[in-house]
């Protein structure tokens, strides 16, 4: 009882906190760039067919000089028609280059793999990077390269999932949520995470921890290669603003779900301590709540999970509207049970002894 009353009481205090940052220590953004260097965007690319046009034609979008971008495919082994789409797409657009990936290099090993051999075709000092799957806002580059201040080695836009359906819907807030807490606790100048999908890399960073070929393999190679540039000394930013929010297409099948979450599971082994403690304490939420009801009333049950429940809405409402993502209100209470019912599956899932899927590959 006394263990269960505690808690309530860390979680409640943390969960104010967390509000109180979000709402009142926000920070702006500008696009402005008093120069616009030459970027090089990178993207590996493994049986993308039916994503890789919806990529390509967003780059395509970029409110960014053409002759400053060099756009960077890898085709990691498709074995469907995606190199005969990129080809297609890019014959008349001299800054785009597909390379065929049939080897490897170092200890890099799939996407990681693609991208280590990209850089080293790369011919500027920034490297930006996004996924097949991915279509990235028009101020996208300039935005991301306005937080390239001094030592700062890696920026982090959002992403979020793009989509109508019900689970398509679910998985955005789920999204949004998650880089929420991420972004409160970045603008306190605490490190946390990074991604793949919407990163950007100086050149310095990059050689600095010797690329992707140098890092011990990780399904997260985006969290090890972000973790190894604190570690040389550089900076970071992380942005959470509509003019870097791109936009993924949702899981389809709860399997995809499943593996996606398992991956990104493996990933936070290696979350600081404080971001861990986050989110060990929202994971216990239920776990908590729900034998403590053999002590309490029902009245103070549904007391404790209602003033939950707003505390969470007012969050994600105001992660939403940030980046011009409104919801219904029934969508709020749909998600409540969206977490409840995936977290279990999901703790389950990730301690049985089976391989991840990833793009046709499994580890």
């Amino acid at each position: 009882m006394i263990a269960s009353v505690t808690y309530f009481i860390l979680y409640f205090f943390l969960f104010l906190t967390l509000l109180a940052l979000l709402a009142f220590n926000r920070k702006h953004y500008s696009l402005y760039l008093p120069s616009q260097p030459r970027v090089s965007i990178l993207i590996a690319a493994r049986n993308e067919e039916h994503t890789i046009l919806r990529c390509l034609k967003a780059l395509e979008q970029l409110h960014y000089p053409k002759d400053k971008l060099e756009i960077l495919i890898g085709n990691d082994g498709s074995t469907d028609n995606t190199r005969a789409v990129i080809e297609a797409f890019i014959q008349d657009k001299p800054y785009y280059t597909c390379i065929s990936i049939t080897d490897t290099i170092g200890q890099a090993r799939g996407k990681a793999n693609v991208l280590a051999q990209l850089a080293h075709h790369a011919t500027t000092d920034y490297f930006l990077y996004t996924d097949a799957d991915i279509a990235v806002p028009p101020n996208w580059v300039q935005a991301m390269l306005s937080e390239v201040k001094v030592n700062v080695g890696v920026v982090t836009g959002i992403t979020t999932i793009e989509g109508n359906s019900f689970f398509a819907r679910l998985q955005a807030m789920d999204w949004l949520y998650a880089l929420g807490l991420m972004q409160v606790v970045s603008d306190l100048k605490l490190p946390v995470s990074t991604m793949g999908n919407n990163m950007l890399l100086t050149r310095k960073a990059y050689e600095a921890v010797g690329g992707f070929e140098n890092i011990r393999f990780s399904l997260t190679e985006d969290v090890a290669i972000f973790n190894q540039v604190l570690k040389q000394g550089f900076s970071f930013r992380n942005i959470y603003d509509r003019s870097v929010l791109a936009l993924s297409t949702p899981a389809l099948t709860f399997s995809d779900f499943l593996h996606q979450r398992k991956r990104w599971m493996r990933g936070s082994m290696h979350l600081p301590f404080y971001m861990v403690l986050i989110l060990v304490l929202h994971s216990a939420y239920y776990p908590v709540l729900l034998p403590f009801f053999a002590y309490t009333s029902v009245g103070v049950m549904l007391t404790i999970f209602v003033f939950k429940l707003l505390l969470q809405s007012l969050y994600i409402n105001i992660c939403l509207r940030r980046v011009g993502q409104p919801v219904p209100w029934w969508l709020y209470i749909a998600f409540e049970f969206y977490m409840v019912i995936s977290s279990i599956i999901l703790i389950v899932y990730f301690f049985l002894p089976s391989k991840i899927r990833w793009k046709g590959r499994k580890y």
